[in-house]
């Protein structure tokens, strides 16, 4: 972290260099030394410094500027840095505007020329003031800040993208003092925001979520040409796809649309994962196998998506969303699946703005002391409503089922029972959201008696089950009736499937209706939906695709 700063400003450049020096001398194991002759040029640093998460500890003016007097400057300083020290230095002729800025301006000190020797007339007198400082110094965060409105879904979509890439991040609700201050000093108005304060300094309004991924610095653009083998998703099958076709000497590359972990990396606890017998969070896994990825040399891309693959001979071109063409020796498709849509009256009006799928981590910090729902009784419900409870007064579960015996792990339910604001609501169904600019209330029907009941609700999180994203897809590639891609064995039993596969061997185990094309994962039909299972099945597909590789 950057050393805290003491800032002079005189328009005598011979004062300004004596006073720096002594500063310098004295202070500059424990503060950064900025000196300046104009007071316009200080002020309009001031806000670049504050932008960048910089802090001033003092301030010491010259009172007679031909800008600007010390005092109006001084005063000036205080809507960017309110509890720094402000000093005064004057000629003797100036200590009665100094003495009246004491309690105009909240001057803490003036010091009259020359301060000689040093020793005597300004070392002790800003040492006591800095050690005052110090003693109520609380650091600010250094790193994004994120400018918005609780309810609005860019904004959300915002702070999701930013947490799926494990970007720490600063939310200031645009409603908040401090959030007020800093849209006072940046000129921002409410059409501005969502806004972005970066580490540099650097402020983009309303931004899209390629031009944030330019500013953290993730690739958008491929390396290479060709690729032995493209991985397209980034969840657990991919990653591990990609780490065991890096490390085995394939050139790789992973494509990711959104952000990388699949629905696991928004897990808040996996509890069952080998090996980790305290469970360990999906963002953390996440993080641990991207950063294993990367070590080996696999190149990633996001987020970009694949729009299109086209065949000719053995290669396979990928478009991407922006019409670059990727040319690859073999395809893994990982790409998972998307939380499928409640499609309830309501529901839609409020995404974003107290209605949200799987994103129990990235908002469970605005839940504090609130009332929140949970739809759907898998494991991904039921560890979403465990964080949960860490934060909201009261969680409550719904469910169309009489119990959770029959869609969640048993370890699952045991925790869920043992929290005192958990409430699990069977035998029930949301027929509609209400709000004005966000959720608020929720009609509730009872499935046993048909009675409507509505309840206050700040936030509804949904997981009702998930569908694959294939359709996207090459007709070529054969997936079942709800979308998901056959592979194997499985393909003999397919129509039409006779037509497409022209090879003499048949399709490997994981080995899709076009030849050199894998699928792993959840999206593809007959897999467990389990974690271990995907992490198995993508490093399965890289062997498959070194059998393929060998043969073409």
């Amino acid at each position: 972290m950057s050393l805290p700063i003491i800032f002079v400003i005189d328009d005598d450049q011979q004062v300004l260099r004596a006073i720096s020096r002594d500063l310098k001398n004295h202070y500059r194991d424990d503060y950064r030394i900025l000196s300046t002759s104009s007071a316009k040029e200080a002020l309009d640093s001031l806000l670049e410094l504050k932008n960048k998460g910089e802090v001033v500890a003092l301030f010491l003016s010259d009172q007679r500027m031909p800008e600007m007097e010390g005092v109006d400057f001084l005063c000036k300083t205080t809507l960017y840095f309110p509890n720094a020290k402000r000093v005064l230095l004057t000629a003797y002729a100036d200590t009665d505007a100094a003495i009246k800025a004491i309690n105009e301006v909240k001057l803490d000190y003036y010091l009259t020329k020359p301060w000689d020797p040093p020793e005597e007339k300004l070392y002790p007198i800003l040492t006591d003031l800095l050690e005052d400082w110090q003693g109520h110094y609380r650091p600010d965060f250094r790193g994004i800040k994120v400018i918005g409105y609780q309810y609005s879904p860019k904004s959300h979509d915002i702070k999701e993208f930013l947490s799926g890439y494990l970007v720490p991040y600063l939310w200031l609700d645009a409603n908040t003092e401090e959030a007020k201050q800093t849209i006072k000093l940046n000129n921002l108005e409410a059409k501005d925001l969502p806004a972005i304060i970066f580490a540099d300094g650097s402020l983009l309004k309303t931004p899209a979520v390629k031009d944030i991924a330019a500013k953290i610095g993730l690739n958008q653009s491929a390396k290479s040409d060709l690729y032995d083998v493209v991985i397209i998703g980034a969840g657990p099958a991919g990653l591990a796809a990609s780490v065991y076709g890096s490390s085995e000497g394939l050139k790789t590359l992973l494509i990711e649309r959104k952000t990388p972990g699949g629905q696991a990396g928004t897990s808040s606890r996996i509890e069952n994962y080998l090996g980790f017998p305290a469970g360990l969070s999906g963002a953390d896994l996440t993080r641990r196998a991207i950063t294993q990825s990367a070590r080996f040399g696999t190149d990633f891309l996001s987020p970009q998506a694949v729009k299109e693959i086209r065949l000719k001979d053995n290669y396979k071109t990928l478009v991407l969303d922006d019409g670059t063409e990727i040319i690859a020796k073999s395809i893994v498709i990982t790409t998972g699946v998307d939380y499928r849509q409640l499609l309830t009256t309501g529901v839609d009006k409020f995404t974003g703005a107290g209605i949200y799928y799987g994103a129990a981590m990235t908002e469970a910090a605005s839940c504090k002391d609130k009332h929140v729902y949970v739809v759907g009784g898998g494991n991904s419900a039921g560890q979403a409503a465990m964080y949960l409870s860490k934060f909201a007064k009261e969680v409550v579960i719904l469910i169309r089922r009489a119990s959770l015996a029959d869609t969640m792990s048993s370890y699952l339910i045991d925790q869920i029972g043992g929290v005192d604001n958990i409430t699990l609501m069977p035998c029930s169904e949301i027929v509609e959201a209400k709000g004005d600019t966000n959720l608020q209330q929720l009609a509730i029907k009872n499935l046993n008696t048909n009675e409507i009941a509505t309840v206050d609700a700040d936030a509804l999180y949904i997981f009702i089950g998930a569908k694959p994203y294939t359709d996207w897809l090459c007709k070529n590639i054969i997936t079942n009736g709800k979308g998901f891609i056959e592979t194997g064995r499985d393909l003999n039993q397919c129509t039409d499937f006779d037509k497409i596969w022209k090879y003499d061997r048949d399709p490997y185990l994981l080995e899709t209706s076009c030849p050199g094309i894998f699928a792993a994962g959840d999206v593809r039909a007959g897999a467990m939906n389990r974690v271990a299972s995907a992490v198995g099945e993508g490093s399965m597909a890289i062997s498959f695709v070194h059998k393929y590789l060998n043969e073409v």
